[in-house]
């Protein structure tokens, strides 16, 4: 009698076990891409869980962990080219954009700056992905190198990946970006010359030169033209390096929008540091400080010749003027 009621629930239980090793086996696959390959499951899960497990993922893949500890979301999700790519301009606001948006769920983004459509296109493009992180769907994969804008080879060489790769400007007062271009170089090299030494070919005459690239950069209209030959402007965004400053909430909207996000990077986020003289970001949950970029950002600038900045200006006038007319937006630099 004892075994007549014993061999039921042995069975039940038996029954259990294997239908869990099944659905354990199933999210396996399923987490790392292998899902097309299965059968679906009788039960879906819902929008909301969906998004709650996307949004875990990218925390724990988006920190900033050693890179010898092994990241779980690392076992998840594919390596893709990048869909947006943040091309310039040095000195603009290039690092700020990119960790504002890695608060983003919906982004993932290499750390560092490859230089792959400047300095290393021969590595080919399987070595550039296998740099990519890995993303789940619905995330997008971005990069920053600032070079890529005034590299003329770049706007053909990202083309060929993929003539739909969204593409993010980040401009900047071109006399204000050249003095901090020149800063930055100065902090690295003490013994550098001044910067009216370096900006005039002839000081008496005035005339700039624009082989130095501190100042070559800042001629914005010229590298847009090159881009223009192969994208589009719509697959271009041009942000404000000033209004990433004054208002980086909105800013953040604007490319939030350009890259088909949902607006979750709001002024929640963000305070404004006066000793560094930018906003930085709020203490995120679970961390003992707020979030703000690193030493080499704002500098003290030397001080610069009122003539020479004036001069420089002048010089920069209708490249600006041009620019304004190219991108449909006044920066208001003059």
């Amino acid at each position: 009698c004892n075994q007549k009621l014993i061999s039921p629930l042995y069975h039940s239980k038996l029954s259990v076990i294997f239908t869990m090793i099944i659905l354990f086996t199933y999210l396996f696959y399923c987490l790392n891409g292998y899902c097309d390959s299965l059968p679906r499951p009788l039960g879906e899960y819902n929008a909301s869980q969906v998004s709650i497990v996307r949004e875990q993922l990218s925390d724990l893949s988006n920190s900033d962990a050693p890179s010898n500890n092994i990241s779980i979301a690392n076992n998840f999700g594919s390596k893709k080219f990048p869909q947006a790519i943040i091309i310039g301009v040095k000195k603009g606001g290039t690092r700020a954009l990119l960790e504002f948006l890695r608060i983003h769920p919906d982004v993932r983004a290499v750390g560092s700056e490859p230089h792959f459509f400047d300095r290393f296109y021969d590595k080919g493009l399987e070595w550039y992905r296998n740099l990519m992180p890995r993303t789940l769907e619905g995330q997008i994969t971005m990069e920053k190198t600032p070079s890529y804008f005034i590299t003329k080879e770049a706007p053909r060489r990202v083309f060929s990946m993929s003539r739909h790769t969204k593409l993010i400007v980040v401009v900047r007062d071109p006399v204000t970006r050249a003095v901090s271009d020149y800063t930055q170089t100065l902090s690295k090299s003490p013994g550098l010359p001044s910067f009216q030494n370096l900006a005039f070919r002839n000081a008496t005459t005035g005339l700039i030169d624009t082989s130095w690239s501190a100042v070559r950069i800042g001629i914005y209209a010229k590298h847009l033209e090159n881009w223009l030959r192969f994208f589009p402007l719509s697959r271009l965004l041009f942000v404000s390096g000033e209004r990433l400053v004054t208002d980086p909430a909105g800013e953040m909207g604007r490319v939030q929008d350009f890259l088909g996000l949902k607006r979750v990077v709001t002024d929640k986020h963000f305070y404004f540091n006066q000793t560094k003289g930018f906003p930085c970001l709020k203490k995120p949950e679970g961390s003992s400080r707020p979030r703000c970029l690193g030493k080499s950002k704002g500098r003290p600038h030397p001080q610069i010749p009122s003539e020479v900045l004036l001069r420089l200006r002048d010089f920069y006038r209708p490249f600006n003027l041009k620019f304004y007319q190219m991108t449909g937006h006044n920066f208001g630099w003059d």
